[in-house]
């Protein structure tokens, strides 16, 4: 008997992603699975005060015995006397601590705890070998938010794991796009369609903020995908327009109206509003990037607006870019 209990997996994106690959794994090996509660509020309370303990510390304690006192309830609850967990084949995380937590809540729940060190002789390899060979999703934090921000922080990347486009914009090798694959992985198995799942390096890019101010006024903008600016904040003015294209005095900044885009990418928005709520997809945004740039490499802020009828302006663009390994969906 699987059961599936994480509140400590943040986003709930995340954790609807990893229930769907348990479910998977659960169906190939003929195991019943149950779902316990997502109870984020119960898991926080547990390790308030522990946030900033390093992973395999006193919060991983704290939420082991969260968790595995729970597992130990179902399992008396429905009769079952023996527990194990999928952490011990963890490399992130301490046989010992696990062990600890199981025996002392096996003692208080009369069930037996069983501890089995499947990562020595080769086992995490091996372990890591079938989870490739079975094309099982392999997530690159341990699931809660204060592991993912320190692991972030590390790595000098930003946790964009924990926020989403505003106007639900599927964002590359975003959690959305991983559900979104995973869930096709799915409907292709189901038809018994042949597939694979290979990675490829790329370079990703996220907008934090921006905004464009028109005589103190911020006025509806909308920066196409990948439009970067190192000062973040600009003041500048349009200094020329060549075919419907507004060129800034510096910094490569262009722009261009909602009437010229509608028609450059065969779209048809009334406004920027519009646009911002509801985004072509990001394939289409490069693809018009490449038009108006001929270039797949520009980083050139390129801002759409409502009408150009302006000289000075303000242009404030918090965005990032960054290496990224994305994993794509090929069908045979």
């Amino acid at each position: 008997m699987g059961f599936f209990y994480d509140p400590n997996i943040h986003p709930y994106s995340e954790y609807y992603l990893r229930l769907l690959d348990v479910k998977r794994s659960c169906k190939m090996l003929g195991v019943e699975l149950l779902e316990g509660e997502y109870d984020v509020g119960g898991w926080l309370d547990a390790v308030k005060g522990y946030e900033d303990e390093p992973e395999k510390g006193q919060r991983c304690t704290l939420c082991f015995d969260n968790r595995v006192e729970v597992s130990m309830k179902k399992a008396k609850e429905l009769g079952i006397d023996k527990v194990t967990t999928t952490l011990l084949t963890s490399p992130k995380k301490s046989i010992e601590q696990l062990t600890a937590v199981g025996k002392k809540l096996a003692k208080k729940y009369e069930v037996e705890f069983i501890s089995v060190d499947f990562r020595k002789k080769g086992g995490t390899n091996e372990q890591f070998l079938l989870a490739k060979k079975d094309k099982l999703y392999h997530q690159n934090y341990c699931g809660c938010i204060y592991a993912l921000n320190k692991q972030r922080d590390a790595q000098g990347k930003i946790a964009d794991e924990l926020f989403s486009n505003m106007a639900k914009q599927v964002q590359p090798n975003s959690i959305e796009e991983r559900i979104e694959l995973y869930e096709q992985r799915v409907k292709l198995e189901k038809l018994s369609k042949s597939y694979d799942i290979v990675k490829s390096s790329f370079l990703n890019y996220r907008v934090l903020s921006s905004y464009l101010k028109v005589n103190k006024k911020i006025i509806p903008s909308y920066p196409l995908f990948y439009s970067y600016l190192k000062q973040k904040k600009v003041k500048l003015r349009v200094e020329k327009d060549i075919k419907d294209i507004y060129y800034a005095n510096r910094d490569n900044v262009k722009f261009i109206s909602i009437d010229y885009f509608n028609r450059a990418a065969n779209l048809s928005y009334k406004n920027i509003k519009e646009l911002i709520f509801h985004p072509p997809l990001v394939e289409e945004e490069i693809k018009f990037r490449n038009l108006i740039e001929n270039s797949f490499y520009s980083l050139s802020p390129i801002v759409i607006v409502d009408k150009i009828d302006f000289k000075a302006f303000e242009l404030y663009l918090d965005a990032v870019y960054f290496n990224d390994i994305r994993e794509n969906l090929l069908i045979f």
